[in-house]
């Protein structure tokens, strides 16, 4: 079957014993990961033959308290092609609906956990929470786990150096403000955001310097407003990038914020590619030039920069 299902009609429901988990995995951080490691850990403990993991297609806050809902760090199709690397066996998406809201936190056990799934093991946090106004809790599932037959096993939280706790909430706060490097020691991971390339204005063409133009709603998270050292990846092939974020003040006639990458050293056709961005370094902050050249002279020096931070051969 599939690695990845979506909606409780899909559950496999095939009597498979397995070891679930579930959360918003939002990012798919460290956190994460460590969670999945112990995930694996206890199936194999426990001769369990298969690992779960249950995430939703939406932060559940778009569904209960839309003002308050945050951007998500990685699409839906991001975040399971993260879980899936991170070694989990079966990723199951539930779209969050005011229906899957209201779902009382017994039916949840016995639909999605039991009868869904085979849940022989369940691992969560201490403040885990589920079902209908939040109405379920570790205690209940753990009373829920002794009738149905399931284990339940807690899961600590993750800190980086300095002892703060890894949340992507925290990582969010980072990249609103370009610490990209900051927030890969919390992902376990270098930032990244992908999209077609389209069309720009192919100023920079003129200037020396092609850029890949990314469409408005990029996959990810975009950081703050300046310019990266970042990795491209395009057809399995990986280049070193300058990249800008933010709508080029210099000009003063891009209305939002864009994302634009000149692939460095290399010269190729994007137009129509999907393009992924490895945030690697804040460079610099984005400004306003008093011309076409000063803004082409900065982008010199911003990539004589940027070759030192990715380790490329300076310019010819």
């Amino acid at each position: 079957m599939s690695r990845v299902v979506t909606g409780i009609d899909a559950l496999p429901a095939d009597g498979v014993r397995s070891a679930v988990t579930v959360g918003k995995f939002d990012g798919v951080h460290l956190g994460h990961r460590r969670v999945i490691e112990r995930l694996r850990d206890e199936a194999t403990a426990r001769g369990i033959a298969r690992t779960v993991v249950i995430t939703f297609d939406r932060n559940p806050l778009e569904v209960l308290r839309p003002a308050d809902a945050p951007l998500p760090l990685l699409s839906t199709a991001q975040k399971t092609e993260a879980l899936l690397a991170a070694g989990v066996d079966l990723v199951v998406v539930i779209p969050f609906t005011t229906e899957f809201a209201a779902l009382a936190p017994e039916r949840f056990v016995s639909e999605v956990l039991v009868g869904g799934l085979s849940a022989e093991c369940v691992l969560v946090g201490a403040d885990f929470r589920y079902g209908a106004n939040g109405g379920g809790t570790v205690d209940t599932l753990r009373v829920a786990g002794e009738q149905l037959d399931f284990a339940v096993a807690l899961v600590d939280d993750v800190c980086v150096s300095g002892g703060e706790r890894i949340s992507s909430t925290g990582i969010r706060r980072l990249l609103e403000v370009g610490h990209v490097a900051e927030a890969a020691e919390a992902l376990g991971r270098l930032p990244r955001i992908r999209s077609e390339v389209v069309p720009g204005y192919q100023r920079g063409r003129t200037m020396g310097y092609p850029t890949a133009n990314l469409a408005p709603g990029a996959e990810g998270f975009i950081p703050a407003d300046g310019v990266y050292a970042c990795w491209m990846h395009v057809d399995g092939q990986r280049f070193g990038a300058a990249v800008s974020v933010g709508n080029n003040p210099t000009f003063g006639d891009v209305p939002e914020k864009t994302v634009e990458a000149h692939a460095v050293d290399v010269t190729v056709d994007l137009y129509g590619k999907v393009v992924e961005l490895e945030f690697v370094r804040f460079i610099r902050g984005m400004r306003k030039f008093p011309s076409a050249d000063a803004l082409a002279h900065q982008m010199g020096v911003d990539e004589v920069e940027i070759r030192g931070v990715l380790g490329l051969q300076p310019a010819p």
